[in-house]
């Protein structure tokens, strides 16, 4: 059985191979040239920011019948603490602009796009 299968991906291995020069026949589904921008992918997950706040500001709604001015110390709180979680972000945003990153590359390409007709 094992033999089996060693047999026929040799076959199949033949068959991608060129008849005249023995070498892979390439063939790709996309043009093999590079867009002019790059995804701005983060590669992590980000934490939660907030929850104790927020879970504490529904308790108060739902003791108070969902009335706001009964509940504004908990609202002020949440709220404050979103700001801070923000400001938080965009300062280490910030920080990680770092020269070999998505937004340098993509100035790069655009500065210096792909030639699309031929010299």
């Amino acid at each position: 059985m094992a033999g089996q299968g060693g047999i026929a991906l040799q076959l199949y291995v033949r068959r991608l191979l060129s008849r005249e020069k023995k070498k892979p026949v390439l063939k790709p589904n996309k043009p093999l040239i590079l867009r002019d921008s790059v995804a701005n992918r983060k590669p992590k997950k980000e934490e939660a920011t907030c929850i104790t706040e927020l879970s504490i500001m529904m308790a108060c709604w739902k003791q108070n019948t969902f009335v706001d001015q009964l509940c504004s110390k908990e609202i002020s709180d949440f709220y404050t603490c979103v700001k801070k979680a923000q400001a938080a972000k965009k300062k280490e945003s910030e920080q990680t602009d770092v020269p070999g990153g998505p937004k340098h590359i993509n100035r790069l390409l655009k500065r210096y796009p792909n030639i699309v007709k031929e010299i």
